[in-house]
């Protein structure tokens, strides 16, 4: 066997893995902050903060008495309370609490007020949430949102000959369709039969002119998934697929149509990137998709995203501006996530959609590879669904805790020691069982 054929497939891992590694510990730090300084401000001493499990390979002990570590296995952290039986504040240690005062029992997990507790517990989801709004506000802060009139950034290149679009053109109308605002203009654009060239209605420099430039949302990559047939096949950012099983097209929407109807039927397209053209062959996959008016909707998909020939003109968002879609963008984000989980448990949809380690890291080193942004971006998505785990009533993830003190603050009393035992050791079981059918989904699937 030749070597140098293994090379490219070990960089891709490595960069999943340093991609992997980085995001979620990123994330978990994060996460165990918000226990961490949440459960400090309550009164209660924390004395061990890690991330990662296992062997310790660095620790410090701060003037506060937490030893901060970081420990060998870079899958998730913790923080261990004064008087915690375990990590994950499963239970008190009698032993220490024994020996405790009343006033140093006082800054234990389990000797703390209810209030207090819940508030720590709490605080580490609230983190991630929190991580994911300020990174989504940033980006919308760094990169912009599209101007309310449909102008042109910077143009896409296409195969497409001529004269035609520049930057800074406000575009008026398709084919004589009035385009006021961007809304109007992708109705517009659905309208229009497919074409080699379309003439567009611009004001340039304050004159009102004619130009021809290419189809509007031509076929084009903006966007490759990853995992996907496209990826596999080698197509990436900017290419033109000029044509499908030997006949020209024009529009995005023609490649969608024709894919959708291929029953997972190998598709030869032609490729056009930076002025050369080739062939290659690919094979549709069954996915999953949500659709905007809730539910999925199962489709065959090749694994790429088209958008307009131009990237629009943007401008800077005010702070209370971003925040608002940020917070827009990681509701979108739970609910989603939520109806999938649901049509997955009902069947409505493939148990496929759940990805594992493996699948996570995938689309890690995918976003890392497509840039700094993209990266940055996964990392809030993916600490959005971190903190909406750790919320489901499972005992052993925050959730659970959180259930347990509601009973114990309805009840007036704790759950029994028997009680807390099996139901954390069932919750174990759910969280082990999930784990390997998702690991199992990555190898299979």
């Amino acid at each position: 066997m030749d070597i140098s054929t293994l090379i490219p497939t070990f960089g891709s891992f490595a960069v999943s893995l340093v991609a992997f590694v980085v995001a979620l510990s990123i994330i978990v730090f994060v996460h165990e902050y918000g226990h961490y300084i949440v459960g400090r401000w309550s009164g209660i001493r924390a004395e061990v903060f890690s991330l990662g499990f296992g062997p310790v390979i660095w620790s410090r002990m701060d003037k506060r008495g937490t030893r901060w570590q970081i420990a060998a296995l870079p899958l998730g952290g913790y923080v261990k309370f004064l008087g915690d039986g375990n990590a994950a504040s499963a239970g008190a240690d009698d032993r220490v609490h024994a020996a405790l005062t009343p006033a140093q029992r006082r800054a234990t997990m389990h000797g703390a007020p209810l209030w207090a507790r819940a508030a720590t517990v709490a605080a580490g989801p609230l983190f991630n949430f929190i991580l994911s709004i300020v990174v989504f506000a940033g980006m919308y802060l760094a990169m912009g949102v599209a101007t309310d009139r449909p102008t042109v950034g910077n143009l896409q290149a296409t195969p497409f000959q001529g004269e035609s679009l520049r930057s800074g053109d406000e575009i008026v109308a398709l084919n004589d369709q009035p385009t006021p605002d961007f809304a109007t203009m992708s109705e517009v654009i659905d309208t229009l039969p497919a074409a080699a060239s379309v003439r567009y209605g611009v004001l340039r420099d304050g004159q009102a002119i004619t130009v021809d430039g290419p189809f509007p949302r031509p076929p084009m990559v903006l966007a490759v998934h990853p995992q996907s047939a496209a990826a596999e096949a080698g197509l990436t950012e900017g290419d033109v697929i000029t044509a499908l099983n030997g006949t020209a097209i024009y529009a995005f929407g023609e490649l969608e149509r024709a894919i959708r109807a291929s029953e997972g039927k190998p598709q030869a397209l032609t490729v056009w990137r930076g002025g050369e053209t080739f062939d290659i062959t690919l094979t549709p996959r069954r996915s999953d998709l949500p659709l905007a008016e809730g539910g999925f909707e199962t489709r065959w998909l090749i694994g790429l995203s088209g958008g307009l020939v131009f990237t629009p003109e943007t401008r800077v968002p005010g702070v209370f501006e971003a925040l608002s879609l940020a917070a827009s963008t990681l509701w979108n984000l739970v609910t989603t996530s939520l109806s999938a989980l649901w049509h997955m448990v009902s069947g409505a949809i493939s148990s496929c959609n759940l990805r594992g380690p493996i699948g996570i890291a995938e689309t890690a080193g995918a976003a890392a590879t497509a840039g700094v942004a993209d990266f940055i971006w996964m990392i809030a998505a993916l600490s959005t669904a971190v903190g909406m785990m750790n919320l489901f009533p499972v005992p052993v993830l925050d959730g659970g805790h959180l259930v347990f003190y509601l009973y114990e603050a309805v009840t007036r009393r704790p759950p029994t020691e028997r009680a807390m035992r099996g139901l954390t050791t069932l919750g174990l079981a759910l969280i082990a069982t999930l784990m390997v059918f998702a690991l199992t989904n990555d190898l299979f699937c």
